[in-house]
């Protein structure tokens, strides 16, 4: 079975906008993110992206342009050393209801399933209190980034965030990941 660390991607990987992300022109990257993932594929770990993009179903990105936006972060964390091994996207918004739409599982499930992943040796690096709630919905360790929307999420100090290491930014969780490793293997 694969480790996996689960990412989201506005506010995790690149900036959260909250107007969306619509276009190329608006992928601008977290710094140390893409060190981040290439450290995480070193120490043999999957990166997964999981994310929420309602902006296909309330119309605002095609879904072939919310493609090409993951592509293009794709090449970028390529061009850095790393590797994404799968995305998983829910298009979906709110009201729908849908089983993948975090802080539903069913993305992290899916992503189990398809690459045989080991969700309890697994770990979720999220901004917002959904992917908290996602994570631990579907086994796997949350991490809470403040980049994003993880400031807010972190300062509303809701009882789902309780037992939740909180750290500043993707390197930081990635150095904890990899801490946590080293400390569970002595």
């Amino acid at each position: 079975m694969n480790r996996a660390v689960f990412l989201d991607r506005d506010g995790v990987i690149i900036e959260n906008r909250d107007d969306y992300v619509r276009s190329l022109g608006d992928i601008r990257l977290v710094p140390g993110a893409i060190g981040a993932i290439a450290a995480l594929q070193e120490a043999g770990y999957l990166s997964v992206v999981a994310t929420n993009q309602s902006a296909i179903g309330r119309g605002l990105v095609s879904p072939g342009v919310a493609q090409r936006i993951n592509e293009s972060i794709d090449d970028l964390v390529s061009a850095g050393g790393g590797r994404i091994a799968a995305w998983y996207m829910c298009p979906h918004v709110p009201e729908d209801g849908c089983r993948c739409r975090k802080p539903s599982p069913g993305l992290l499930e899916d992503a189990a399933k398809d690459l045989r992943i080991s969700l309890e040796s697994s770990y979720f690096v999220g901004d917002a209190l959904s992917d908290v709630v996602a994570a631990r919905a579907a086994h796997v360790r949350p991490v809470l980034v403040l980049t994003g929307r993880g400031a807010d999420t972190a300062a509303a100090d809701g009882p789902g965030l309780d037992g939740c290491p909180v750290v500043p930014d993707l390197r930081a969780a990635a150095a904890l990941i990899l801490a946590s490793e080293g400390a569970e293997a002595s």
